[in-house]
């Protein structure tokens, strides 16, 4: 057998290892579903991506929505309202899993907080987790390179976006690799896991005690040292939102926290609203807006 000689080589090798589940019509565009083998989670992972009608002319820019606490790639997919927008912008939605499935980890089944469904975007350093949950890594690099290579998408030209611990996933991403995201919004996001028993819990078992490595993973403490091009955030919840109500989220910590350093962040707190998807599909065109600006120059 031959050895592998270039990243090229690598690409189409992942590329060639793709997987498509399903695939619908939808605002002239295709949702579909794909599984592959992933090298950083050492596990097959499964993906969805709609791909606009534009794309089916050149390529285009990627949007990557990173969904909460117990979802899959579906949820966003069924319920988040994004494809229209899409299809009026051209742009590919990309919505990966929140966490490995199948790995077979003593405990990784026992709460709906930590765990399966549960990965908060983290690579993990405790020996029991950090084979498989390294989340972080794989929608930071290996999943960005699999689209780049099998789908028609801009090389460079995504934004990210999510939803509660996925809003957590996107502002981390977008604050620790300056210059990877032309933009960035959330969701109900968990602004200070530091701060709150979710992400209190997910740290202490994924990255062990507290300590620097917390820090690497908050972004109350990323954007403290944010020293790259300039960040436009846009974050929404609601004010019926009960985690909200129960101190899990923290949005004023982080618009706080940007403000000592000149991160412009937009907080709009929406009467009435509370965590679902009900919300996200009413502010969904908002957000989409809101990338456009930036990915379609």
């Amino acid at each position: 057998a031959g050895t592998i000689s270039s990243c090229e080589e690598v690409r189409n090798i992942m590329a060639s290892e793709l997987k498509e589940v399903s695939s619908v019509r939808i605002f002239d565009g295709d949702q579909k579903v794909f599984t592959h083998k992933s090298d950083v989670c050492k596990c097959t992972m499964k993906f969805g991506i709609f791909l606009p009608p534009q794309a089916s002319e050149g390529k285009v820019p990627v949007l990557y929505y990173l969904s909460g606490l117990t979802c899959t790639h579906e949820n966003f997919v069924t319920k988040g309202g994004g494809q229209r927008l899409a299809t009026e912008k051209g742009i590919i939605i990309v919505c990966p899993d929140t966490s490995p499935r199948g790995v077979d980890i003593e405990g990784d089944n026992d709460g709906w907080d930590f765990g399966t469904g549960a990965g908060f975007y983290v690579d993990a350093l405790e020996d029991k987790w950090k084979t498989n949950y390294n989340m972080y890594s794989y929608v930071t690099k290996e999943l960005p390179a699999l689209i780049e290579e099998a789908f028609p998408a801009q090389p460079g030209n995504k934004s990210i976006t999510g939803h509660s611990m996925g809003g957590l996933g996107a502002l981390n991403c977008a604050i620790k690799n300056p210059g990877m995201y032309k933009s960035v919004s959330a969701f109900a996001p968990i602004c200070h896991p530091m701060a709150c028993p979710w992400g209190q819990k997910a740290f202490s078992g994924y990255l062990g005690p507290e300590g620097p490595t917390w820090e690497e993973y908050d972004p109350c403490k990323l954007v403290e040292t944010y020293d790259g091009p300039p960040l436009d955030i846009l974050i929404d919840c609601g004010k019926a939102d009960g985690f909200y109500e129960k101190k899990q989220l923290l949005p004023e910590d982080f618009v706080q926290a940007c403000a000592k350093k000149g991160v412009p962040v937009a907080l709009h707190m929406r009467s009435g609203y509370d965590h679902s998807y009900y919300f996200i599909a009413t502010f969904i065109e908002d957000h989409m807006k809101h990338h456009a600006l930036y990915l379609c120059k």
